[in-house]
């Protein structure tokens, strides 16, 4: 399927899911059925031969039952399938309604927005209809904090390239990304998971280090065989060897008490390393061609030494812990091995193994889910393209560029070009006019360029930037702070950083907004002298049509822009395209009186 047609791709791969959905429903029933008639059978068989002997009926009954139970191992995994295949219909049917912009039902992330950040509330990286709302794909939680490190902290320029070409390399694998995320729903592997298995790797071995253990593991199930054996030969009765058991099993529980807080601490996580290891062994046998996959890739070991069988091995060894949930088994296992001293050496041995490994196999999985979130954005908009990073200081050239919330059918684009330090846009317009838009397009696409993403345009070149913004501004009650004092904590967060020669690209909204209109301007005009002299970029959106007059003190440093508004019969028209220039066209008046203030 074409990539520049992602509505036909998910469409037709609904078709093939569905038609898949329909074959395992009807498996599922001819599964049950055949179940049924073999039990059945075995029954009756019994019942019948058992006149002939017991050999004959109980060779046709264990027959039977074999066939039984191979029909439940088949239905098993037909329900697996089933299960999964309506995981990929989940998927599939939600990146439809994302391509139709309706995904507010995903985790919005409110929980990630940082108290003071940069520009994370002013760009609305988080919460309802947010940056992030949009791009997640992540399954863990290693790779929702994986992703949501990306959109708070940007890349180097060194590491964008190689991020680029995953994420080019991701894209074009589809299925691939479907089911890696099908793996992850099956069961989310939680930040706890992980803290579990490290906590408990951190731990010192209570039962392998130890002689008294290393004897006990061998000399236990001897004497319980030997008491076996002595009670064959006649050398002790019934209830001598009774006893004996009662008491070897005493011990074997004395033994498992011991054993129980590691199991029970693991024991929870049961279900998720399936997940995990059904995810790393999707990942392991795939062939990658880009180099950053490649490492993540080799993190996860290869051949018989690699992570998802490893993970595999711990899985069956707290199931076979487990067995204490069935008596009939565990009784007599733990009677003659003491059964879970035995699966404590087990779980030891693998801790020793693997101990080094394993923060790498979250980690890893966390980074390629988070890559895979970016590929599949890449995928839902071919059109986008991928920024250039460029070498030299504050560059920011972008054609055709629009902001990526925004559904394309309803999305104004412009083209801008900012070339070199110091210098500054000062953009005026009426109200609603788009300035607060094109800002946050500025900034979303910046961010998005600085993590490796496609970006929202047709061309896009950007230097090596960390947005800095003072957009949306609010009080705060339980700190006593005024809204206009919250906007200049901002603005100093913002100049100390310039002066620190940090690569910052500013976006301001109304500077000074909670003051007279006097103190506003000079105080803004202020600011920008400041700016200036530190030679940083940005961009100004305002309606002072004062500070456009900067333009003249500093013609190779200031430029003016403006978004306008056309008035017909007192109605407003706007067209949401970037101009040069200063705006002459207002229209709060308008505004004021359609809400009934005479004028």
């Amino acid at each position: 399927m074409p990539i520049s047609d992602p509505i036909t791709y998910y469409s037709s791969r609904l078709s093939h899911l569905n038609g898949l959905d329909k074959i395992l429903i009807k498996n599922k029933k001819r599964l049950a059925l055949l179940r049924l008639v073999s039990f059945l059978a075995a029954i009756i068989s019994f019942i019948y031969l058992i006149r002939f002997g017991w050999v004959p009926a109980i060779s046709a009954t264990v027959l039977l039952l074999t066939v039984f139970g191979y029909f439940v191992s088949r239905d098993l995994q037909n329900s697996e399938m089933l299960d999964h295949n309506r995981l990929l219909l989940k998927i599939n049917n939600d990146e439809l309604e994302f391509l139709n912009h309706k995904f507010s039902d995903n985790p919005d992330g409110a929980e990630w927005q940082p108290e003071l950040h940069p520009y994370a509330v002013d760009l609305d990286i988080f919460g309802r209809a947010s940056l992030y709302q949009y791009i997640n794909r992540t399954i863990s939680e290693r790779g929702n904090k994986t992703l949501v490190s990306r959109l708070l902290n940007p890349f180097d320029k060194e590491r964008i390239p190689e991020q680029q070409q995953a994420v080019r390399e991701l894209s074009g694998k589809t299925e691939w990304r479907q089911q890696l995320q099908a793996y992850g729903l099956q069961e989310r592997i939680t930040i706890r998971t992980e803290e579990n298995i490290l906590s408990w790797i951190s731990e010192p071995e209570t039962f392998s280090d130890k002689p008294i253990w290393k004897l006990t593991r061998i000399v236990f199930p001897v004497i319980s065989l030997m008491l076996l054996l002595l009670y064959i030969i006649n050398i002790l009765n019934q209830g001598q060897f009774l006893f004996l058991l009662v008491v070897q099993l005493m011990i074997a529980m004395g033994i498992s008490k011991k054993v129980l807080p590691a199991h029970s601490r693991l024991n929870k996580i049961t279900a998720e390393l399936n997940s995990f290891s059904n995810s790393m062994a999707w990942i392991e046998k795939e062939e990658f061609q880009s180099k950053l996959l490649q490492e993540l890739q080799d993190k996860f070991g290869q051949g018989n030494k690699n992570a998802s069988q490893k993970i595999k091995q711990l899985k069956k060894i707290l199931d076979r812990l487990d067995y204490k949930l069935n008596p009939l088994v565990y009784i007599p296992l733990s009677t003659f091995f003491c059964w879970d001293l035995q699966q404590a050496f087990q779980l030891e041995k693998w801790k020793k193994e693997k101990s080094d490994e394993t923060t790498n196999w979250f980690n890893s999985l966390g980074e390629i889910e988070a890559i895979s979130s970016i590929a599949n954005l890449h995928f839902n908009h071919p059109a986008w393209c991928f920024p250039v990073i460029r070498n030299e200081a504050a560059i920011l050239d972008a054609e055709e560029m629009g902001h990526p919330l925004i559904p394309g059918n309803k999305r104004v684009n412009n083209s801008f070009s900012s070339d070199g330090t110091g210098k500054i846009t000062i953009v005026t317009g009426s109200n609603m006019a788009g300035k607060s838009t094109f800002l946050r397009s500025i900034g979303v696409n910046i961010v998005l360029a600085m993590m490796g993403a496609p970006v929202c345009a047709k061309e896009f070149s950007v230097s090596e930037f960390k947005v800095m913004s003072s957009m949306r501004v609010t009080d705060n009650l339980e700190e006593n702070t005024s809204t206009f004092y919250a906007e200049l904590k901002k603005l100093k967060h913002i100049i100390e950083s310039v002066q620190t020669q940090e690569n910052i690209f500013f976006l301001l909204d109304e500077i000074l907004r909670g003051t007279n209109s006097s103190d506003r301007h000079t105080g803004s005009v202020a600011l920008i002298r400041q700016l200036l002299k530190y030679k940083t970029s940005g961009i100004i959106a305002t309606h002072d049509l004062g500070l456009s007059e900067l333009e003249k003190d500093y013609p190779d440093k200031v430029s003016n822009y403006h978004f306008d508004v056309q008035v017909e019969n007192e109605e407003l028209f706007f067209d949401y395209k970037l101009k040069e220039g200063v705006c002459n066209s207002m229209n709060a008046s308008i505004l004021m009186k359609k809400i009934g203030i005479e004028i």
